[in-house]
Order: structure tokens, then C-alpha cells, then sequence
């Protein structure tokens, strides 16, 4: 194996090991904000149901027929 030959492969390797190195951070970095994400995830869906219980009460109220003639009355 001449000297050239052996600096190639050295270099390669070292590349290569690199490479996979940085590939493996990444990788690990998305498994992390995948995680935050589906926390997120949920809290947002609470919300989101939280949200939609209080318009079902609006719009009960909206359409109350005791609220209807309060407006009338203070429209005159």
C-alpha cells in the first residue's frame, strides 16, 4: 500500500465519520422537537376545546330569547 493510497483512506474515513457524526446530531435534535411538539400538540387541543365550550355559551346566549328582547328594549 503506497503513502498516497493510505492519506486517501485516512481522509475518507475521517470524512466519513464526520458526516455520520453531524447526520446522527440532526437526527437527535429532531427526536427532541418532535417531542416538544406533540406537548405543544396537546395543550393547543385543550385550548382549542376550552375555546369552543365558551362560543357554545355565547352563542346560547345570543340566541336566548330573553336576551333578543333586552336588545329590542334598548334599541326603542
Amino acid at each position: 500500500m503506497s503513502g498516497t493510497t493510505m492519506v486517501f483512506l485516512i481522509v475518507l474515513v475521517s470524512v466519513g465519520f464526520g458526516v455520520i457524526r453531524d447526520l446522527y446530531g440532526k437526527y437527535l435534535q429532531a427526536q427532541k422537537l418532535s417531542g416538544l411538539n406533540k406537548q405543544e400538540s396537546e395543550q393547543l387541543k385543550t385550548e382549542i376545546d376550552q375555546l369552543k365550550d365558551r362560543i357554545a355559551v355565547l352563542e346560547k346566549i345570543v340566541t336566548d330569547e330573553g336576551y333578543q328582547v333586552d336588545k329590542k328594549i334598548k334599541s326603542l
